[in-house]
Parts: C-alpha cells; structure tokens; sequence
C-alpha cells in the first residue's frame, strides 16, 4: 500500500469513526466532542478552596457530560482575570467583582469577557472574631474577653487583647495573603479607621495559613481578628461574628474603603467566544447556582474528612442531586450519574 493511500485510508477511517461517535452521543455531547477549536477547557485557580472545589463540581459534568478535558491554571486574583480577558482561561467559577471592580467592568464593557451566572450572592467578608470573645462559651468555660465589641471601630478599645507577638506595643489584624486583590482594600480600610495607630496589618503567607491561624486560636480559646468570607470551611465549623461598620455607600466605598464590603454577586463568567464555540457547555453554566452555605458545608465536609476538593466535589453531585441535575438536559444528567455510580 503506497503512501498516499494509506492516508487516504486513514482520513476515512477518522470520517467513520466520528460519525460512529456523533450517532452514539447523546444531545449535549456531540457538539462539544467534536469542536477542535475549543480542545481542553481550561479553569482559573485564584489561590482560595470555594474555587477549587466548583472548578472539580463543574469539570466533573463537563468532562463526563460533554466530553471535554478540562485543566487549571493557578495564579493571583489579577493574573488569572487577565488570563480569562485575554483568552487563555475559558473558565472562572467565583468571581467576586467588587475585588477587582474597575477591571472587571472594563472586561464587560469590551467584550473580553462573557458573565454567565451568579454562582451565590449570599456571602460575607470582612473583619471577624470568633463569637466567644464577645459572648464568651460556658461549654469551654471561657469568659467573654471584649463584651462590649460590636464594630471594626470599637478594635482601639481593646487592642491588647489582640496583641501581635511580633510588637507587642500594637494588636494585630491578620489580613489576606499577599496579592489578593482584597489585600489593597483591607491595608487601606485599617489605615481608613485610624486602626494602624493600635494595630499592626498582617498578611499571612496564604490561605492555608490564614485558615491555621484561626483554628489555632479558637482550639486554644483565644482572642483572634482578621480577615475572612463566606463560603469557607472555616465558617461552617466555627461560630464566627463579623465586625459591623458603617453602611455600605459608594461615596465612603470610594473615600477609603470607609465602610462595609458592599453586598457581592459571585458570579461565573467565560471568555469570549466560547459561548459559540461551546455553547452547551455555556448553557450548562448559564444554569449553575449554588450557595454560600453549600459551599462552606461542602468545604468542610472536606477538612472533617481529611480529603481535597476534588472528592469533596464528587460527594456534592452524589448528596445534591435535584440540584445538578435541574441544570442539565437529561440526557446529559445520566451520563453524569452513570459516571458518579462508578465512583
């Protein structure tokens, strides 16, 4: 067999073969299975577990629903969003907008980007204490250390209680890790309060060690501040009390970050074009919406189990399935479960 033949033979082979395929698929398979210009899809990372774990949820249905790989590509809140503006991500599950506002209208405003969903609106962030340093915990035999702490503007009155190991002549307010874009708006909002005249600002080295301070302090019944949101793992074990401060407005917002986080849509956005390029998979996110409360339940599903998001993912689409499966044409949800049986 020449050569030429041989190729011939060969393009008709893949000819039958993908027919074969497009006859066997279901819907909202073939389309996907078969866009070379899409190939794998690929899922921002921003650095926090929420992220994560919708990443495994959604790649999950994706991979197994609508035959696409899928990849992640890790990196810094303004990495990863640049990455989605110029086509390099397909894919970003938690994007908290207000972090990165300015950016994030101009990338809509351009057409770089494609905001699908809201994945939940029903967060928090902001300055926390654990709830026993206001109320005390009879269980624990703790008394209550700041009674009278309602507000990030009563932290003055009651710094030594936070006091920093580093310089004990301040407190300290333990911040986010360096290069989440919320780190510019917590070191402004301590500066905005007056509160670096009595505290330190402290940026833990990542995530994982802002989580391990907490845990710290409250398994040894300790006084803690700093920064952390909803949905964590943290916040669907602890009993946590978010600081209040004044009333959100865009005239304080703009002057300091002088007041609270305003209320945050989290929501699901994908790079142009792939809403032509894939558009059941799109369809697919346009339905995707969870909670806060979801999510921190499943994120510490996954601390309580000593395992990682991916599995925690698989435990949600197994104990969630009326959710899920309202956001997928149905034949599509049985491949899912099907694959899920075999988990």
């Amino acid at each position: 067999m020449s050569k030429k033949t041989k190729i011939i033979c060969m393009v008709l082979l893949l000819i039958v073969v993908s027919v074969a395929a497009a006859g066997c698929g279901g819907e909202g398979n073939n389309e996907g299975n078969g866009d070379a210009e899409v190939g794998t899809l690929v899922f921002a990372d921003a650095g926090w577990e929420s992220i994560r774990f919708h990443n495994f949820v959604a790649g999950y249905i994706i991979e197994n629903g609508f035959g696409y790989e899928t990849e992640v590509i890790a990196g810094t809140t303004p990495v990863t969003f640049t990455g989605l503006r110029s086509g390099s991500i397909d894919v970003y599950m938690e994007l908290w907008r207000d972090n990165i506002e300015d950016a994030y209208n101009e990338a809509v405003a351009n057409d770089e980007i494609e905001v699908v969903s809201v994945n939940f609106d029903d967060n928090a962030q902001g300055l926390w204490v654990p709830t026993y340093v206001i109320e005390g915990d009879p269980e624990r035999g703790i008394e209550p250390m700041a009674p009278g702490l309602t507000s990030v503007l009563d932290l003055p009155d009651y710094w030594e209680l936070f006091q920093d190991p580093e310089d004990p002549s301040k407190g300290r307010i333990v911040g986010s890790p360096p290069g989440w874009a919320v780190d510019e708006i917590l070191n402004q909002k301590v500066a905005s309060y007056g509160l670096d005249e009595t505290f330190n600002y402290f940026r833990p080295g990542s995530d994982t060690a802002l989580a391990s301070s907490i845990a710290r302090a409250i398994e040894r019944g300790e006084a803690w501040v700093g920064y952390y949101w909803t949905p964590t793992w943290i916040m669907g074990r602890y009993d946590m009390t978010l600081l209040e401060e004044p009333a959100y407005s865009d005239e304080l917002w703009e002057d300091g970050y002088r007041c609270e986080f305003p209320a945050t849509e989290v929501t699901i956005a994908v790079r142009d074009g792939l809403s032509e390029e894939a558009p059941e998979v799109v369809d697919f996110l346009r339905n995707y919406r969870t909670s806060a409360e979801l999510t921190s339940q499943a994120l510490d599903y996954m601390m309580e189990n000593e395992t990682d998001e991916e599995t925690a993912a698989v435990n949600f689409l197994k104990e969630n399935q009326d959710l899920w499966t309202d956001w997928l044409p149905e034949d599509v949800a049985a491949t899912v479960l099907e694959a899920l049986s075999n988990e």
